[in-house]
Protein backbone atom coordinates (compact mmCIF):
# COMPACT_ATOMS: atom_id res chain seq x y z
CA UNK A 1 0.00 0.00 0.00
CA UNK A 2 1.57 3.31 -1.26
CA UNK A 3 1.48 6.55 1.11
CA UNK A 4 -1.38 8.06 -0.34
CA UNK A 5 -3.40 4.89 -0.53
CA UNK A 6 -2.87 4.56 3.80
CA UNK A 7 -3.62 7.95 4.40
CA UNK A 8 -7.32 7.25 4.64
CA UNK A 9 -6.74 4.37 6.24
CA UNK A 10 -4.71 5.73 9.17
CA UNK A 11 -7.34 8.11 9.58
CA UNK A 12 -9.72 6.00 10.19
CA UNK A 13 -7.61 4.17 12.63
CA UNK A 14 -7.23 7.16 14.50
CA UNK A 15 -10.95 8.06 14.34
CA UNK A 16 -11.28 4.81 15.49
CA UNK A 17 -8.77 4.86 18.40
CA UNK A 18 -10.39 8.52 19.45
CA UNK A 19 -14.13 6.73 19.66
CA UNK A 20 -12.63 3.91 22.02
CA UNK A 21 -10.98 6.93 24.34
CA UNK A 22 -14.21 8.75 24.27
CA UNK A 23 -15.85 5.74 25.20
CA UNK A 24 -13.72 4.71 27.80
CA UNK A 25 -13.62 8.65 29.28
CA UNK A 26 -17.08 8.49 29.55
CA UNK A 27 -17.63 5.57 30.84
CA UNK A 28 -14.98 6.46 33.78
CA UNK A 29 -16.83 9.61 34.32
CA UNK A 30 -19.98 7.62 34.84
CA UNK A 31 -18.61 5.50 37.16
CA UNK A 32 -17.33 8.05 39.65
CA UNK A 33 -20.19 10.47 39.57
CA UNK A 34 -21.58 9.07 42.79
CA UNK A 35 -18.34 10.00 45.02
CA UNK A 36 -16.62 13.24 43.44
CA UNK A 37 -17.78 16.65 41.82
CA UNK A 38 -17.83 16.72 38.22
CA UNK A 39 -15.64 20.07 38.14
CA UNK A 40 -13.13 18.00 40.22
CA UNK A 41 -12.78 15.46 37.40
CA UNK A 42 -12.67 18.05 34.61
CA UNK A 43 -9.21 19.71 36.39
CA UNK A 44 -7.75 16.78 36.97
CA UNK A 45 -8.35 15.14 33.60
CA UNK A 46 -7.50 18.78 31.72
CA UNK A 47 -4.46 19.21 33.82
CA UNK A 48 -2.79 15.77 32.74
CA UNK A 49 -4.09 16.77 29.54
CA UNK A 50 -2.46 19.97 29.21
CA UNK A 51 0.87 18.21 30.10
CA UNK A 52 0.81 15.95 27.50
CA UNK A 53 -0.67 17.87 25.04
CA UNK A 54 1.90 20.66 25.65
CA UNK A 55 4.98 17.88 24.71
CA UNK A 56 2.98 17.63 21.11
CA UNK A 57 2.45 21.54 20.79
CA UNK A 58 6.60 21.24 21.60
CA UNK A 59 7.37 18.72 18.57
CA UNK A 60 5.10 20.62 16.34
CA UNK A 61 6.99 24.02 16.74
CA UNK A 62 7.04 25.38 20.43
CA UNK A 63 5.12 28.32 22.29
CA UNK A 64 4.89 30.48 19.34
CA UNK A 65 2.05 28.29 17.75
CA UNK A 66 -0.13 29.72 20.82
CA UNK A 67 0.29 33.17 19.07
CA UNK A 68 -3.01 33.89 17.87
CA UNK A 69 -4.64 37.30 16.45
CA UNK A 70 -8.47 36.24 17.74
CA UNK A 71 -7.96 35.75 21.33
CA UNK A 72 -11.59 36.19 22.22
CA UNK A 73 -12.73 33.99 19.71
CA UNK A 74 -10.77 31.50 20.87
CA UNK A 75 -12.06 32.14 24.42
CA UNK A 76 -16.16 32.21 23.29
CA UNK A 77 -15.21 28.73 21.44
CA UNK A 78 -13.69 27.35 24.68
CA UNK A 79 -16.49 28.57 26.93
CA UNK A 80 -19.21 26.75 24.51
CA UNK A 81 -17.14 23.59 24.53
CA UNK A 82 -16.55 23.77 27.84
CA UNK A 83 -20.98 23.72 28.49
CA UNK A 84 -21.46 21.41 26.67
CA UNK A 85 -19.14 19.15 28.50
CA UNK A 86 -20.19 20.35 31.82
CA UNK A 87 -23.99 19.49 30.26
CA UNK A 88 -23.01 16.16 28.53
CA UNK A 89 -21.38 14.74 31.86
CA UNK A 90 -23.98 16.26 34.35
CA UNK A 91 -26.50 14.01 32.07
CA UNK A 92 -24.56 11.18 32.69
CA UNK A 93 -24.46 11.19 36.13
CA UNK A 94 -28.07 10.32 35.78
CA UNK A 95 -28.89 8.69 32.26
CA UNK A 96 -27.87 5.72 30.35
CA UNK A 97 -24.70 6.00 28.66
CA UNK A 98 -25.87 4.59 25.20
CA UNK A 99 -28.74 7.06 25.60
CA UNK A 100 -26.64 10.23 26.21
CA UNK A 101 -24.35 9.75 23.62
CA UNK A 102 -27.01 8.96 21.06
CA UNK A 103 -28.79 12.37 21.95
CA UNK A 104 -25.48 14.03 22.42
CA UNK A 105 -25.30 12.95 18.12
CA UNK A 106 -27.91 15.32 16.87
CA UNK A 107 -24.95 17.48 17.17
CA UNK A 108 -23.98 17.40 13.47
CA UNK A 109 -28.21 17.92 12.43
CA UNK A 110 -27.97 21.43 14.73
CA UNK A 111 -24.86 22.40 12.60
CA UNK A 112 -27.12 21.83 9.48
CA UNK A 113 -29.92 23.79 10.49
CA UNK A 114 -27.83 26.47 11.89
CA UNK A 115 -25.59 26.99 8.87
CA UNK A 116 -28.77 28.52 6.71
CA UNK A 117 -29.22 31.56 8.84
CA UNK A 118 -25.73 32.03 10.40
CA UNK A 119 -23.47 30.77 7.15
CA UNK A 120 -26.50 31.49 4.35
CA UNK A 121 -25.46 27.78 3.47
CA UNK A 122 -27.75 26.08 1.08
CA UNK A 123 -29.09 22.91 2.33
CA UNK A 124 -31.17 21.07 0.12
CA UNK A 125 -34.33 18.67 0.50
CA UNK A 126 -32.35 15.42 1.34
CA UNK A 127 -30.62 17.22 3.91
CA UNK A 128 -33.43 18.81 5.44
CA UNK A 129 -35.52 15.83 5.86
CA UNK A 130 -32.65 13.62 7.48
CA UNK A 131 -32.51 16.41 9.97
CA UNK A 132 -36.48 15.90 10.60
CA UNK A 133 -35.44 12.52 10.83
CA UNK A 134 -33.06 12.74 13.56
CA UNK A 135 -35.16 15.21 15.24
CA UNK A 136 -38.29 12.15 15.57
CA UNK A 137 -35.35 10.19 16.67
CA UNK A 138 -34.87 12.51 19.60
CA UNK A 139 -38.49 13.14 19.76
CA UNK A 140 -39.17 9.06 20.20
CA UNK A 141 -36.92 8.57 23.00
CA UNK A 142 -38.57 11.89 24.89
CA UNK A 143 -41.82 11.37 24.28
CA UNK A 144 -44.56 11.24 27.24
CA UNK A 145 -44.75 7.42 28.89
CA UNK A 146 -41.69 6.30 27.78
CA UNK A 147 -40.26 4.48 30.59
CA UNK A 148 -36.83 5.65 31.76
CA UNK A 149 -36.69 3.98 34.91
CA UNK A 150 -35.07 6.40 37.50
CA UNK A 151 -33.89 8.77 34.99
CA UNK A 152 -35.27 12.36 35.95
CA UNK A 153 -37.56 13.96 33.52
CA UNK A 154 -35.88 16.85 32.47
CA UNK A 155 -32.35 14.36 32.49
CA UNK A 156 -32.53 14.13 28.70
CA UNK A 157 -32.60 17.45 27.84
CA UNK A 158 -28.70 17.73 28.98
CA UNK A 159 -27.43 16.07 26.27
CA UNK A 160 -28.97 17.92 23.85
CA UNK A 161 -28.52 21.57 25.32
CA UNK A 162 -24.91 19.67 24.89
CA UNK A 163 -25.33 19.33 21.35
CA UNK A 164 -26.79 22.60 20.94
CA UNK A 165 -23.73 24.50 22.51
CA UNK A 166 -21.41 22.52 20.44
CA UNK A 167 -23.07 23.00 17.05
CA UNK A 168 -23.17 26.75 17.77
CA UNK A 169 -19.34 26.95 18.81
CA UNK A 170 -18.94 24.64 15.13
CA UNK A 171 -20.96 26.99 13.35
CA UNK A 172 -18.91 30.40 14.92
CA UNK A 173 -15.72 29.10 14.00
CA UNK A 174 -16.51 28.13 10.60
CA UNK A 175 -18.53 31.85 10.22
CA UNK A 176 -15.17 33.80 11.85
CA UNK A 177 -12.60 31.98 10.05
CA UNK A 178 -11.21 31.22 13.08
CA UNK A 179 -7.06 29.45 12.32
CA UNK A 180 -4.50 27.47 14.81
CA UNK A 181 -2.69 24.54 15.21
CA UNK A 182 -4.62 21.82 16.69
CA UNK A 183 -2.28 20.92 19.63
CA UNK A 184 -2.84 25.08 20.24
CA UNK A 185 -6.43 24.65 19.69
CA UNK A 186 -6.60 22.21 22.24
CA UNK A 187 -4.61 24.24 24.68
CA UNK A 188 -6.93 26.43 24.64
CA UNK A 189 -9.97 24.29 25.71
CA UNK A 190 -7.82 22.39 28.29
CA UNK A 191 -7.00 25.85 29.54
CA UNK A 192 -10.53 26.71 29.79
CA UNK A 193 -11.66 23.35 31.30
CA UNK A 194 -8.79 24.35 33.82
CA UNK A 195 -10.24 27.93 34.59
CA UNK A 196 -13.88 27.26 34.86
CA UNK A 197 -13.31 24.05 37.18
CA UNK A 198 -10.71 25.97 39.30
CA UNK A 199 -13.48 29.05 39.39
CA UNK A 200 -16.36 25.99 40.54
CA UNK A 201 -14.04 24.88 43.13
CA UNK A 202 -13.53 28.27 44.42
CA UNK A 203 -17.25 28.98 44.77
CA UNK A 204 -18.60 25.60 45.51
CA UNK A 205 -15.92 23.82 46.08
CA UNK A 206 -16.78 22.86 49.79
CA UNK A 207 -20.14 21.43 49.40
CA UNK A 208 -22.46 24.09 50.40
CA UNK A 209 -24.63 24.79 47.43
CA UNK A 210 -25.21 21.03 47.41
CA UNK A 211 -26.88 20.51 50.76
CA UNK A 212 -30.82 19.93 50.11
CA UNK A 213 -30.40 19.58 46.72
CA UNK A 214 -32.41 16.69 45.21
CA UNK A 215 -31.46 16.41 41.26
CA UNK A 216 -28.33 13.98 41.58
CA UNK A 217 -27.01 16.29 38.05
CA UNK A 218 -27.31 19.13 40.31
CA UNK A 219 -25.45 17.11 43.09
CA UNK A 220 -22.66 16.20 40.71
CA UNK A 221 -22.00 19.60 39.84
CA UNK A 222 -21.98 20.86 43.28
CA UNK A 223 -20.88 18.37 45.77
CA UNK A 224 -17.62 19.20 47.36
CA UNK A 225 -14.28 18.14 46.65
CA UNK A 226 -12.32 15.28 48.13
CA UNK A 227 -9.10 13.55 48.13
CA UNK A 228 -9.85 10.32 45.44
CA UNK A 229 -9.30 7.20 46.90
CA UNK A 230 -6.41 5.07 46.30
CA UNK A 231 -8.74 2.28 44.35
CA UNK A 232 -9.76 5.64 42.21
CA UNK A 233 -6.26 7.44 41.54
CA UNK A 234 -5.80 4.93 38.76
CA UNK A 235 -9.04 6.07 37.32
CA UNK A 236 -8.14 9.95 37.40
CA UNK A 237 -5.08 9.26 35.48
CA UNK A 238 -6.89 7.14 32.75
CA UNK A 239 -8.98 9.90 32.14
CA UNK A 240 -6.37 12.37 32.11
CA UNK A 241 -4.58 10.29 29.28
CA UNK A 242 -7.91 9.55 27.63
CA UNK A 243 -8.04 13.45 27.32
CA UNK A 244 -4.72 14.13 25.67
CA UNK A 245 -5.48 10.90 23.20
CA UNK A 246 -8.85 12.22 22.10
CA UNK A 247 -7.60 15.50 21.31
CA UNK A 248 -4.44 13.84 19.47
CA UNK A 249 -6.52 11.15 17.48
CA UNK A 250 -8.98 13.49 16.65
CA UNK A 251 -7.06 16.54 15.08
CA UNK A 252 -4.48 13.78 13.45
CA UNK A 253 -7.24 11.54 12.05
CA UNK A 254 -9.28 15.32 10.32
CA UNK A 255 -5.59 16.26 8.88
CA UNK A 256 -4.84 13.30 7.39
CA UNK A 257 -8.65 12.26 5.84
CA UNK A 258 -11.58 14.03 3.78
CA UNK A 259 -13.82 15.54 7.03
CA UNK A 260 -17.00 14.21 5.75
CA UNK A 261 -15.74 10.58 5.53
CA UNK A 262 -13.89 10.60 9.00
CA UNK A 263 -16.87 12.28 10.64
CA UNK A 264 -18.94 9.45 9.72
CA UNK A 265 -16.68 6.49 11.30
CA UNK A 266 -17.70 8.99 14.52
CA UNK A 267 -20.90 6.77 15.06
CA UNK A 268 -18.53 3.70 16.00
CA UNK A 269 -19.49 5.74 19.79
CA UNK A 270 -22.76 4.74 19.49
CA UNK A 271 -22.60 0.59 19.91
CA UNK A 272 -19.68 1.17 22.16
CA UNK A 273 -21.53 3.14 24.66
CA UNK A 274 -24.66 0.76 24.42
CA UNK A 275 -21.76 -1.78 25.06
CA UNK A 276 -20.05 -0.38 28.05
CA UNK A 277 -23.11 0.57 29.56
CA UNK A 278 -24.99 -2.80 29.59
CA UNK A 279 -21.33 -4.61 30.60
CA UNK A 280 -20.31 -1.59 33.33
CA UNK A 281 -23.73 -0.87 34.34
CA UNK A 282 -26.04 -3.59 33.70
CA UNK A 283 -28.24 -0.60 31.29
CA UNK A 284 -30.32 -2.88 28.60
CA UNK A 285 -32.07 -0.15 26.12
CA UNK A 286 -35.22 -0.90 25.30
CA UNK A 287 -36.84 -1.35 22.00
CA UNK A 288 -38.36 2.64 21.99
CA UNK A 289 -34.36 3.67 22.62
CA UNK A 290 -33.00 1.47 20.07
CA UNK A 291 -35.51 3.06 17.29
CA UNK A 292 -34.82 6.75 18.32
CA UNK A 293 -30.84 5.61 18.46
CA UNK A 294 -30.75 4.27 14.89
CA UNK A 295 -32.91 7.42 13.36
CA UNK A 296 -30.39 10.17 15.38
CA UNK A 297 -27.39 7.85 14.00
CA UNK A 298 -29.00 7.04 10.63
CA UNK A 299 -30.19 10.51 9.78
CA UNK A 300 -26.44 11.80 11.17
CA UNK A 301 -24.60 9.15 8.84
CA UNK A 302 -27.07 10.58 6.00
CA UNK A 303 -26.16 13.90 5.90
CA UNK A 304 -21.97 12.87 5.79
CA UNK A 305 -22.88 11.53 3.08
CA UNK A 306 -24.43 14.06 1.26
CA UNK A 307 -21.57 16.36 2.23
CA UNK A 308 -19.01 13.76 0.91
CA UNK A 309 -21.21 14.48 -2.91
CA UNK A 310 -20.92 18.15 -2.67
CA UNK A 311 -17.93 19.86 -4.65
CA UNK A 312 -16.43 21.09 -0.65
CA UNK A 313 -17.21 20.04 2.72
CA UNK A 314 -19.60 21.89 4.68
CA UNK A 315 -20.08 22.89 8.55
CA UNK A 316 -22.19 19.81 8.88
CA UNK A 317 -18.49 17.87 8.87
CA UNK A 318 -15.99 20.53 9.20
CA UNK A 319 -15.11 19.42 12.61
CA UNK A 320 -15.28 16.17 14.53
CA UNK A 321 -18.55 16.08 16.09
CA UNK A 322 -17.49 14.83 19.77
CA UNK A 323 -16.56 17.00 22.73
CA UNK A 324 -12.62 16.51 23.25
Amino acid sequence: MNAEASTPVRAIVLILIAMVCISINDMLIKLLSGGYPLHQMVFVRSVIGIILTSCILWAEGGVRLLRTDTPGLHAVRALLIVTANMLYFAALATMPLGAATALFFVAPLFITLLAIPVLGEKVGPHRIVAVLIGLLGVGVMMAPGVDWGDVPRGAPLLPVAAAACYAGMQVMTRKLGAASAASAMAIYIQAAFIVVSLTFYVIAGDGRFAEGVESESLIFLLRAWIWPATEDIWKFAVLGAMSAAIGYCLSQAYRLGRAATVASYEYAALPMAIGFGWLVFGERPGWVMLLGTALIAGAGLYVFAREKQRAGVGPAAERPIRRG
